[in-house]
């Protein structure tokens, strides 16, 4: 089943479920940059919750809007009993913490999974491992490489990934690229989520059954990329665009529900 088949059929499972509410979820996306990706992002989002059934809205504040300000706007909506859950679009201006931004949101409410008291796993990581539970990929046992640390990405998906009882490693930019090329290859797993557009290519042995999860975007004049280089020599790899994108959006409604559902 290719992501986009998933998806679509994960938002018919999710649809009929919101259509039987008797109030239907609401989520708040609150915006502070005009970055291309961003704006995608945040119409791609508005454009399912449309599909779900889900209210929506999206408050955009000026770029110029203090560190102060958007505390307390956030917290506004920590304490209206109308908002389900809401996230803060990333990147914010460099006049605010994006540290301090994760910890005010209520862990009640934090959609995203970036609160370090939330029940929820990040969209990302967490629609990651819903995929490869569809394609039914054995994980217990298995080798599971993640290629980067980041605490949006390769720090939970490892952890996700231990849960089930992987035996996981974590590459940076500080492993030796003899290690890197040692890992990649015994990896039945990998998940590269790094940036670096093209990163796997033929350089590295790959296992014939391994399955590459591609998270990393990055934008030239020639298109998208992903971290990997398409049709590599593997049983399954995700393409970009169409891919993990299509995940973490989907992951972040699976979240909302979640939210709904537990209160």
């Amino acid at each position: 089943m290719t992501i986009k088949e998933y998806v679509k059929q994960r938002k018919e499972e999710i649809k009929t479920l919101i259509d039987g509410m008797e109030r239907k979820p609401h989520i708040t996306i609150v915006q502070l940059n005009e970055d291309a990706a961003s704006n995608a992002y945040v119409k791609g989002k508005l454009k399912d919750a449309d599909e779900l059934g889900v209210v929506a809205t999206l408050e955009k504040l000026p770029i110029d809007t203090s560190e102060e300000e958007l505390l307390s706007f956030i917290e506004k909506l920590n304490n209206d009993d109308s908002v389900d859950g809401f996230i803060v679009q990333m990147p914010l201006p460099k006049q605010i913490s994006e540290e301090k931004v994760k910890l005010a949101v209520s862990p009640k409410k934090d959609v995203d999974g970036f609160h370090p008291l939330s029940q929820l796993a990040p969209c990302t990581p967490k629609g990651v491992m819903n995929y490869l539970h569809a394609e039914n990929v054995q994980i217990q046992g298995k080798n599971a490489l993640v290629i980067g640390r980041s605490n949006i990405v390769g720090r939970p998906m490892a952890k996700l990934l231990l849960n089930e009882s992987a035996n996981v490693t974590v590459v940076h930019s500080k492993t030796s690229p003899e290690d890197m090329a040692r890992f990649i290859e015994n990896a039945d797993i990998i998940v590269v989520a790094i940036g670096k557009a093209g990163f796997l290519d033929n350089r590295f042995k790959y296992k014939k059954d391994a399955t590459i999860v591609d998270v990393g975007i990055s934008r030239d004049e020639t298109g998208l990329h992903g971290d990997a280089i398409p049709d590599l020599p593997v049983l399954r790899q995700t393409p970009v665009p169409g891919g993990v994108g299509l995940l973490t959006r989907l992951a972040l409604y699976e979240n909302l529900l979640d939210i709904v559902n537990n209160k």
